[in-house]
């Protein structure tokens, strides 16, 4: 088979549908990918370059070639999806810094696990606006740290807005990979986080028509946005996230049941989520373990199982800096420096193994190690 690569077969594979429709040819075992490469994910926009769900993390994750670009959706206390990785926002914004906040820090425990810090669910919206971004991880990306200070909170409307406005100006369309975050916990506060964001995406053009791919760590709530966010774009995906293998997802926890994101990724597990689900989002690890080193260990059969259970596979998170690359991809500069090198030899391992997809903190990495396939 000279010529053709892993990837360049199952590119083939996934594009066979539309082959099929035209010449009776037969039916990919895979759902048909978005793109003939595998999808570069901006994970919280360009967050190794910019502070993470600011506008400028978005444009500067589009600038640099990202196809699709991920909101994070957590509700205001009146109801207004804004993009946040979580509702505690101790961590990105200056909201420790404000006294006239300082009475609002409490602790409140989200899918089982205690935190403190202030949430989103505690402030208006107006609130909200009154915050500025600041870098998540200043010891590592020191160099973000400049930009503390310069961006607000923005909310989800304003960053689809955003996005139309870039792939009208830029003459290329860039897809939405929103993440609607902790279901259980909201609703159990009284929102309803699934239902503001059918009526957001519906009443936008841009979400309607471009492409979309809706993610969760529930299961409860995929199953009733799969039909729905269909309904409104009929191009849409969904995902269903995989978290640490022996943690259950919220939503079942909630019910009192033990299946595990381990259970799920097994084949029977994985033919359920196709029900509901069009891909699967596991992390890096679930593809090749680490041992307590960070070395990388043997691959998995993940993808491939995926694969033959009919889903595609879009996994998270790539980082460029050292203290996130498997041992033997480290060079000597310390752990919080970039690695350009290490970083694209990581995607490519990942993409060798037939990756359909992976979020990157880095787009301009991620896009230099697809485009050399």
């Amino acid at each position: 088979m000279a010529g053709f690569s892993r990837r360049t077969i199952l590119t083939t594979t996934l594009a066979a549908p539309f082959v099929a429709r035209f010449s009776g040819g037969r039916h990919a075992v895979a759902a048909p990918s978005l793109a003939a490469r595998p999808l570069v994910f901006a994970h919280r926009g360009c967050s190794a370059q910019r502070p993470e769900h600011t506008l400028a993390s978005y444009a500067k994750a589009i600038t640099d070639g990202a196809d699709f670009v991920e909101p994070d959706l957590v509700p205001t206390k009146d109801g207004v999806l804004v993009c946040r990785h979580e509702s505690n926002i101790a961590a990105t914004s200056d909201v420790s810094t404000r006294p006239e906040f300082a009475n609002r820090k409490r602790t409140l425990t989200i899918d089982g696990r205690q935190e403190t810090g202030w949430f989103t669910t505690d402030f208006t919206l107006a609130e909200l606006k009154t915050l500025r971004a600041c870098e998540r991880l200043p010891q590592l990306r020191a160099h973000n740290t400049r930009y503390n200070g310069h961006f607000d909170i923005p909310t989800f409307e304003e960053m689809i807005d955003f996005v139309a406005a870039e792939s009208a100006a830029r003459g290329r369309t860039i897809g939405l990979i929103p993440e609607v975050k902790n279901s259980t916990h909201f609703h159990a506060l009284g929102f309803n986080p699934e239902a503001t964001f059918l009526s957001i995406i519906a009443a936008h053009t841009y979400t309607r028509s471009a492409p979309l791919e809706v993610q969760s760590f529930e299961t409860t709530n995929l199953r009733s946005l799969n039909s729905a966010v269909k309904a409104i774009n009929p191009q849409a995906r969904v995902m269903f996230l995989m978290g640490e293998r022996n943690a259950t997802p919220p939503d079942l926890l909630a019910k009192g049941e033990k299946t595990t994101f381990g259970d799920l990724m097994k084949p029977e597990g994985l033919k359920d989520i196709r029900s509901y689900a069009d891909v699967i989002g596991p992390s890096l690890t679930d593809l090749i373990p680490r041992d307590a080193d960070g070395a990388w260990q043997q691959p998995t059969t993940l993808v491939d199982d995926a694969h033959a259970a009919g889903l595609l596979v879009h996994a998270y998170t790539c980082r460029p800096e050292n203290a996130f690359l498997p041992k033997q991809l480290r060079n000597t500069d310390g752990p919080a420096a970039r690695n350009v090198a290490g970083s694209i030899a990581e995607i490519r391992r990942y993409l060798d193994m037939g990756l359909d997809g992976f979020f990157t903190d880095d787009p301009a990495i991620g896009r230099k190690a697809v485009d050399r396939i």
